[in-house]
């Protein structure tokens, strides 16, 4: 899993689109990390699609005070102003030989016909970030392992995802915990099933399940049942941000879609959309924006070594499910 070099990005434009948000955040900073490789002073910035202006678009273009390399990411291609939209394709059609172009559309239709003329362009180079059809899932377990240097049997593979669930975050943190924890072995599903396996019920994904029902004993019953039996506290946190997205999807999808396109609006399979529907008669816009943001505090927390994971985690929990809207 080679990531990108500065030759392959500087002087170019990335492309990023598709709903996976893991997959399409790997490329970006994998942009990143390839232009400070090359440069360790390089400006990076990023911005809003929606907020691109003719002067921000002519300021790629010129020489920076800081540094003559630039990553510059621009988020929410689908939400580009219709008036910046040739000055977009200019530039992308010359653009600057120091200056790395990210631009990261999030899927669907809106903003199709800028990806159109984009993809028309040699100086573009596409990646896309398409959802996981299950039968992926394992394959992915096992491209995670040997990123992490590891080899991983089919078996155990499949055991993974079928302990962790779909959600790529948490599978690609649970390969690179075993990876870690047994340097040089094959993981087997046994090594997998010793470190996920035991109480069914204490995963990551069903503390987050009871959290998001607003159930705060059980909730906190499983993080502890959970903790106890070895699951890595970034699992839980990627758990949580999977189950808040999968709603804030929800509350904002359009009404009157079919299942099946509701499900794949939401980015969820059929089955998991029922659950989402049910969980989102709790949960109010505001109160589960709030929840989002105190999951990213708590991950951010944890991945910046917390002194106490676990108590992290406690407040964590107590917050979202105080956050749910009882009837």
């Amino acid at each position: 899993m080679r990531g990108p070099t500065a030759h392959d990005v500087l002087g170019r434009v990335t492309l990023v689109t598709g709903k996976e948000e893991f997959l399409s955040e790997r490329t970006v900073v994998g942009v990143r990390e390839a232009v400070r490789r090359h440069d360790a002073e390089a400006e990076v910035s990023e911005t809003a699609a929606s907020g691109l202006s003719l002067a921000q678009l002519g300021e790629l273009a010129a020489p920076s005070l800081f540094s003559s390399t630039r990553c510059v990411v621009v988020r929410g291609l689908e939400s580009l102003p219709e008036e910046s939209v040739d000055g977009l394709l200019d530039y992308a059609g010359a653009p600057v030989e120091d200056v790395a172009l990210v631009l990261v559309h999030g899927g669907g239709q809106r903003g199709s016909g800028v990806l159109t003329k984009l993809r028309k362009l040699a100086t573009v180079t596409e990646v896309k970030s398409e959802e996981l059809r299950p039968s992926e899932f394992p394959g992915f377990v096992t491209a995670e392992a040997r990123h992490h240097g590891a080899t991983i049997e089919p078996e155990a593979a499949a055991a993974l995802v079928q302990a962790i669930g779909q959600d790529l975050r948490s599978l690609s943190a649970a390969a690179d915990q075993l990876a870690n924890d047994f340097p040089g072995e094959t993981l087997t599903e046994e090594k997998v099933k010793r470190y996920f396996g035991g109480r069914a019920e204490a995963k990551s994904f069903a503390v987050a399940d009871a959290a998001f029902w607003g159930r705060r004993r059980p909730a906190l019953e499983e993080l502890r049942w959970a903790l106890d039996g070895g699951t890595a506290p970034v699992l839980v946190t990627s758990a949580f941000a999977g189950s808040a997205r999968g709603i804030a999807r929800y509350l904002s999808a359009p009404r009157g879609l079919r299942e099946v396109d509701l499900a794949r609006e939401v980015g969820v399979p059929p089955w998991k959309l029922r659950t989402i529907r049910d969980q989102s008669r709790g949960w109010s816009d505001a109160g589960i924006a709030r929840a989002i943001r105190t999951i990213a505090r708590a991950d951010a927390d944890i991945k910046g070594h917390a002194s106490d994971a676990s108590y992290t985690l406690e407040r964590m929990v107590l917050t979202v499910t105080g956050l749910h809207d009882r009837p």
